[in-house]
């Protein structure tokens, strides 16, 4: 016979149901309200192998009892019928079996039978209970510490499983990003190799949830391949440079080496005929002029100094504020990474080569920050990239497409004071 109303005696013992009755003669032992017993089972629910029927289950059982059930020297126990228990879940009897053992297997309730297989019981006037055969919840108050102990466990993976998926897409940008940067310059180097090994990292990456140990193992792997494409990458940079300037020595060279005709060349002494008293003043060429004197005959020349004056101006006034050492030291995040991708960056140049490398890492598009050098200039919209760069990092911006285009719309309208961003940020790192 196996109906779940026989007595314990009639019932085919497991480890599992014996282990439920140990559990159920603890939980009498300690007084644990009901609202924290159930709490503490829901959160870790699918994690001991209750499915949402079990859950239904327990959460009808549950309302059967009441708050003096869960003091301690009291047992939670529920009478109701199977009839009554399959109107109020929808199971077919089967079911109605299956899930309840199932909780008893796990450790959840305990079955406390009758002689005669029947479940009843009875209340004193106080409401507690006297005598009772039925579903004994008992084992719930036992584990309720085990329950919240192993909730703060999944807690703890969680959010390290989640720092190590960032972590990981973090590394995998930078590789993509540094294999794209190769591939657009023409650099040489093992490229279609890495670029191998980069798919073959990526057909790995989970679909689902996975232990934080495999993330770890993963982590390493992509972060071994990105300094594989850094080395590649500066060695291949560093030989492009060579070239380059290699090329340019050879061309300037060509350049300053005249070409002479040998029919143009005399023996004869040269004579210098002038009209003009003592005509060489000085060695300079007679088109030089002193800085800063514009001859009034020629018109072209002025509006081109007038130019560059204001050009020199203008950048006097945007870049005093803001020096390359007073934005490293502001964006300490940004300077780690600027440093790993670039060296040491000697000028403005370099921070806005290394500052358009870094921008596909935090999200901002290639458009955003063409806008923005087109309506900043490059120095100013590097800056900016920056600081958008360091307050993501930071966790003060969600959206660093959008910061940006911000800053954008406020140098537009006058509003736009970058530098107070950099020195009040360095003043809250001092702090």
């Amino acid at each position: 016979m196996s109906n779940i109303n026989q007595p314990s005696g009639w019932r085919k013992a497991t480890a599992g149901l014996v282990a439920a009755e140990q559990l159920a003669q603890a939980g009498e032992q300690v007084a644990i309200p009901k609202t924290q017993a159930f709490v503490a089972v829901k959160r870790v629910g699918a994690h001991i192998g209750l499915k949402a029927g079990d859950m239904l289950l327990i959460d009808t059982l549950g309302a059967f009892t009441q708050v003096q059930d869960w003091e301690e020297g009291q047992r939670p126990i529920v009478w109701a019928s199977n009839a009554y228990l399959m109107e109020q879940t929808g199971f077919s009897l089967s079911a109605l079996k299956r899930h309840a053992r199932r909780l008893a297997e796990i450790g959840v309730i305990s079955f406390k039978d009758s002689p005669n297989g029947k479940r009843w019981g009875r209340r004193d006037a106080d409401g507690r209970i006297i005598e009772a055969y039925g579903f004994d919840l008992s084992p719930l108050s036992a584990r309720v510490e085990e329950f919240e102990q192993l909730r703060s466990e999944l807690q703890a993976e969680r959010e390290l499983c989640q720092r190590l998926k960032r972590q990981i897409t973090v590394a995998r940008r930078m590789i993509r990003a540094r294999i794209e940067a190769a591939y657009s310059s023409a650099l040489r180097g093992p490229w279609t190799q890495l670029t191998g090994l980069f798919e073959d990292l990526l057909d790995r990456l989970p679909r689902r949830k996975t232990a934080s140990e495999t993330l770890t193992r993963l982590l390493e792997w992509f972060r071994e391949l990105q300094e594989r494409v850094e080395a590649a990458y500066l060695k291949a940079v560093r030989v492009d440079e060579v070239v380059e300037n290699t090329a340019e020595t050879i061309e300037q060279g060509k350049e300053k080496t005249p070409e002479l005709d040998p029919s143009e060349v005399k023996s004869e002494p040269h004579i210098l005929i002038t009209n003009q008293l003592n005509p060489v003043i000085c060695n300079r060429s007679e088109t030089e002029q002193p800085a800063g004197v514009v001859h009034s005959a020629s018109p072209e020349v002025k509006v081109d100094g007038e130019l560059e004056d204001w050009v020199a101006e203008t950048r006097k006034k945007r870049g005093a504020a803001l020096d390359l050492p007073t934005v490293m030291q502001a964006c300490p995040d940004f300077a780690s990474w600027a440093h790993n991708m670039g060296g040491y960056l000697k000028d403005w140049g370099d921070l806005h080569r290394v500052a358009g490398q870094l921008r596909p890492m935090i999200g901002v598009s290639e458009h955003a920050w063409n806008l923005a050098q087109d309506r900043l200039g490059p120095q100013i919209a590097t800056a900016a990239l920056v600081l958008t760069f360091d307050k993501h990092c930071a966790g003060e911006v969600a959206s660093p497409g959008g910061y940006l285009r911000g800053i954008v719309q406020k140098a537009g309208s006058g509003e736009l004071h970058l530098e107070r961003s950099f020195y009040g940020r360095m003043s809250g790192h001092a702090a």
